[in-house]
């Protein structure tokens, strides 16, 4: 997959050289744990020739799913987009929803499908988490809750958003996409607040190619949720309830199962990979990694490298530009922000003024390439080559600036931003969240 980056390197492909990785290597490949586990799943369910409407492997995915996560109710669906807006209508919310603008769209995007507006709220920069303090602000007679999401696989502050939650009489539920397998305070995230909603797609750490989970404690919402994922059915020719179509598929269901049971293996290669970063960025001005708190369980998905331009001498264009050059799909996330993407953009086009460390935390971060499909050869690459880029910043700068090589800023770009192009042959990646 790679070849050997001299620590004495001279060139960079951005400079002409060629690139130092002769595939793509991506922010989150699928992982595969075990292929021939997997297969003898599906043979069972070809066998069975039960394909969907509840199977017997869904219904053991969400039996371990709740065990693993310590709660009562799980409930598997197609996808955490599908589970969000379950969830929210389950909950009866209506009118405006707090949401954090730094989220993945499909976050605002379950409320607003459902004519629920949802309300911008600034993150905690330590954290890039939705921050309690700031929430008062956006409380009005309309609000009727707060959705707030777990990012990176480290927790919100959740004793904080209850506690509001509570005073203002709101439902709180969390957008936990990033968060299977970590806990918060020791206890496993999935039974805080409300519900909580996992994502299980491709490019999660714990895939189930597409899919996703519903995790609560209410009895009566766990029933409404797997009343409304089926149409409504009660039963056979009897519908009690307003529903639409949001099963898991037995062969999503296998490959989930398949892959949890390999969980440690995934989390503890997350982890190495996650190490081998520290270690070798430790000591670069101006970039640093996002830390993790080391007395909680992690999952370590993402690796989010957090570049300072002032101290760095290069912009998060620049860089990403020079890495995608050597093949090195490193990427923002997420950029721009929620309420500079439509309709948002155009419904409240001023809602940035409340959102400093929303924008200024977009323009900092760069998620670097990790999981089963990355080793410490090419990682140790990798930082060798960001290291290489700082130390030659200015030279870099100018050749960027001089080859006019960087498109102009798009209408959704944020002030002084610009758009990198990938380099000639590059897949670009399409990935959720």
């Amino acid at each position: 997959m790679s070849m050997k980056v001299d620590s004495h390197r001279k060139h960079l492909a951005i400079q002409g050289a060629p690139p130092a990785f002769s595939e793509p290597i991506h922010v989150g490949r699928p992982n595969v744990v075990n292929r021939e586990r997997f297969l003898e799943l599906v043979g069972g369910v070809l066998d069975r020739r039960w394909l969907t409407n509840n199977g017997p492997l869904v219904q053991e995915f969400e039996r371990r799913l709740a065990e693993y996560a310590g709660v009562k109710h799980c409930i598997a669906v197609c996808n955490a987009t599908i589970g969000l807006e379950l969830a929210v209508r389950a909950a009866g919310l209506r009118g405006e929803v707090i949401v954090p603008s730094f989220t993945f769209i499909a976050t605002a995007h379950a409320l607003q499908w459902q004519e629920i507006t949802p309300v911008f709220a600034d993150i905690d920069p330590a954290t890039h988490c939705l921050n309690p303090a700031v929430i008062e602000r956006h409380i009005t007679h309309r609000t009727t809750g707060i959705i707030a999401t777990h990012l990176w696989g480290r927790s919100c502050d959740v004793e904080g958003l209850e506690e509001i939650a509570r005073r203002r009489d709101l439902v709180l539920m969390f957008d936990a996409a990033h968060a299977f397998g970590c806990t918060h305070r020791g206890k496993r995230i999935g039974g805080f607040g409300l519900a909580e909603v996992f994502s299980f797609h491709a490019t999660k750490f714990l895939s189930s190619f597409e899919g996703g989970a519903i995790t609560t404690n209410d009895d009566q919402l766990a029933e409404r949720i797997r009343l409304m994922k089926n149409f409504g059915f009660k039963g056979y020719d009897n519908v009690i309830h307003v529903g639409t179509n949001g099963k898991m598929t037995e062969v999503c269901a296998a490959m989930g199962l398949s892959n949890l049971e390999g969980i440690d293996q995934l989390i503890a290669t997350n982890r190495h990979n996650y190490e081998t970063y520290q270690a070798s960025l430790s000591d670069i001005p101006g970039f640093r990694l996002f830390p993790y708190d080391p007395r909680e369980e992690l999952n370590y998905q993402y690796v989010v490298g957090l570049l300072d331009e002032a101290k760095a001498g290069l912009t998060q264009d620049e860089l990403l530009q020079i890495l995608r050059a050597e093949n090195i799909l490193a990427r923002k996330y997420f950029w721009p922000g929620c309420h500079r993407m439509e309709p948002y953009r155009s419904n409240f086009p001023q809602s940035g003024l409340l959102l400093p460390e929303t924008e200024h935390i977009a323009q900092r971060v760069i998620v670097l390439p990790t999981g089963t499909a990355v080793d410490s050869s090419a990682i140790k690459q990798l930082c060798d080559i960001i290291r290489f880029a700082l130390a030659n910043r200015v030279e870099l700068r100018k050749l960027l600036l001089n080859r006019n090589e960087l498109a102009p800023p798009s209408v959704t770009a944020l002030p002084g931003s610009v758009r990198p192009q990938p380099p000639v042959g590059c897949v670009t990646e399409l990935e959720i969240k």
